[in-house]
């Protein structure tokens, strides 16, 4: 292989990994935009990252059946991202790093031991965030929206 072959190869795989059409979740449609969120900071690339988008409604936000819709991506350290197809609106997103692959967000006794994350990098120093720290707008143009992988230990 000639070393501009090889230099090619690498900067290739140093760039950022676009998130194709169909990696998106959602259906594309006239009326929907896109949403790409992406975790970054995370640890490491073991197991998956779950996105969860939550409409703009307190009574659904993080709870039990509340979601609209979720993503699970194999994880790439440092950022792991994914696609959705919504409707321009108001949303919340919440991720964590599901290392062992269980489909399960694992605590102790007292902290999460997996990492986790909302949209706006909303704060989290006891319980969970509010709604308003976690809300963002999509517009019709679409966005991508970042938001740091948190670890507690």
């Amino acid at each position: 292989m000639r070393l501009s072959s090889i230099f090619l190869a690498a900067l290739a795989a140093a760039s950022p990994v676009a998130v194709s059409a169909q990696a998106c979740v959602g259906p594309a449609t006239p009326r929907t935009t896109r949403l790409v969120v992406e975790a970054t900071d995370l640890r490491n690339a073991n197991g998956e990252v779950a996105f969860t988008v939550y409409p703009d409604s307190r009574s659904r936000f993080l709870a039990k059946g509340g979601k609209l819709l979720r993503a699970r991506v194999p994880a790439r350290a440092p950022v792991t991202r994914a696609c959705f197809h919504l409707p321009p609106g108001s949303y919340a997103v919440a991720q964590y790093h599901d290392a062992n692959r269980d489909h399960d967000f694992n605590r102790t006794l007292i902290a999460p031991s997996e990492g986790f994350g909302f949209s706006n990098d909303a704060p989290t120093s006891i319980g969970l965030p509010s709604l308003s720290a976690a809300r963002f707008a999509l517009p019709a143009g679409g966005r991508t929206l970042r938001m740091r992988m948190r670890y507690r230990r």
